[in-house]
């Protein structure tokens, strides 16, 4: 049931999905929410490095509050699940908030135990509330549409990748008026502001006077449903994740070998301006393929593209190859983020969106670390082409059974016997 009248049209445009209902008070509240995610990284390791003089220590402190906030995101998400977006949002927001200021309070003296920052850091991250899960599960609510929801799930992906290239450009932009602990401040009213901007929402009323009617058993739904689509959707992504965890530390080994290590902004830049094409292209296009069988072609295209970028001759074919990659990656995530939509019940939207969040942070976080064992001792070309099977492995692994089936016909994300 949705929360708002759907939007009918016969040619589904982002203008469409914008002009729903609240779509883009909703829309604004959380990308302002979520602006924290972008601010937040640069801030804690400039400010734990400068209140300590360790860069181990701000190391330290990312890598738990990266940890927390990772492994707790289906948790964090189960509780609005449970509880609706009000009942749940609000209190791990202010929490968030405090955390962060007390963090910034904390690494501005210069006798702050490391310890000390790492354990509030790790409390911050295990607080985050999951604004883009939520924002994800509230578009299905506001449109029914199967057409229009792609458009919105691809302008959301876009965006949301945008604002961790914005957010490090604001975090530049403070340090040069304020201290880096002021980049802590502004990430805690951020996440606080957008939080409570979202909740008051109509859109976030209304789907909590919906869930109260709800019976219990129903909204809360059991943990052990994770499953089928939304668990296929989970490992395509973390296979996607260990391609993009491993290719920033290629990048920079293959600009290093060539000499020209002022390409490797370039080669960033150009994935990200590649997905964003990319994902706005996925959108505005009306696919026949099923939602599986997009998400493993796409991802099968992320991994070619990778394992050929380690044979390009110059670094800026790599930026060439790497832009190409880039075209695959909003989409495929897009079509992830789909995929567990369309496969989970109502009350688990939530915890289906965060497990494909968490299962790409973790596999960008377990490549990073492999690939840096393996950079040095293998020719590039050879880290290049293992970076990429996972995905290439994930995306034929889930291709065949994803693929309809004679006598099935395709509904939603499921197939149903003619």
């Amino acid at each position: 049931m949705s929360v708002t009248s759907p939007v009918h049209s016969p040619e589904p445009t982002y203008a469409a999905v914008l002009r729903t209902p609240h779509a883009r008070r909703t829309f604004g509240a959380a990308l302002l929410g979520r602006l924290s995610n972008g601010v937040t990284p640069l801030s804690l390791v400039l400010s734990v490095k400068d209140g300590t003089g360790s860069y181990a220590a701000a190391g330290t402190a990312m890598a738990v509050f990266g940890l927390a906030g990772v492994l707790l995101s289906p948790a964090r998400a189960g509780l609005v699940d449970r509880f609706g977006p009000r009942r749940a949002l609000v209190p791990l927001a202010a929490a968030c908030a405090l955390l962060l200021v007390a963090l910034a309070v904390a690494a501005a003296r210069p006798t702050a135990p490391p310890v000390a920052l790492a354990v509030l850091a790790a409390a911050a991250g295990a607080v985050i509330p999951p604004l883009g899960p939520v924002t994800r599960a509230l578009w299905s609510e506001m449109l029914p549409d199967r057409d229009l929801l792609r458009r919105a799930y691809s302008l959301d992906t876009v965006a949301e990748e945008l604002l961790f290239v914005t957010g490090p450009l604001l975090v530049g932009l403070l340090v040069r008026y304020a201290a880096a602990p002021a980049g802590l401040v502004v990430s805690a009213g951020l996440v606080l502001t957008g939080t409570l901007a979202l909740v008051t929402s109509p859109v976030v009323r209304g789907a909590t006077k919906e869930r109260e009617r709800e019976a219990p058993e129903t909204a809360a739904g059991p943990v052990g449903a994770f499953g089928g689509g939304p668990a296929r959707a989970a490992a395509v992504a973390a296979a996607m994740g260990m391609c993009l965890g491993a290719l920033d530390l290629l990048v920079i080994a293959f600009a290093d070998a060539h000499g020209r290590p002022g390409v490797v902004p370039w080669a960033l830049a150009a994935l990200s301006a590649g997905s964003a094409v990319g994902g706005l292209v996925h959108g505005a296009v009306s696919w026949r393929l099923p939602t599986a069988v997009r998400l493993s072609l796409l991802t099968l295209g992320l991994g070619g593209a990778l394992a050929v970028a380690g044979l390009s001759p110059h670094p800026y074919a790599l930026v060439g190859v790497v832009a190409l990659g880039g075209l695959f990656l909003a989409p495929a995530l897009t079509s992830a983020y789909l995929l567990a939509d369309e496969s989970a019940g109502p009350g688990r939207r939530t915890r289906a969106g965060a497990w494909v969040n968490t299962a790409f942070n973790a596999g960008s976080t377990t490549a990073t670390a492999g690939v840096g064992l393996l950079v040095g001792r293998l020719p590039l070309p050879l880290c290049f082409a293992l970076a990429a099977f996972p995905a290439v492995l994930a995306a034929a692994g889930t291709l065949v059974p994803a693929l309809p089936r004679p006598g099935l016909r395709s509904v939603g994300g499921a197939e149903q016997v003619q």
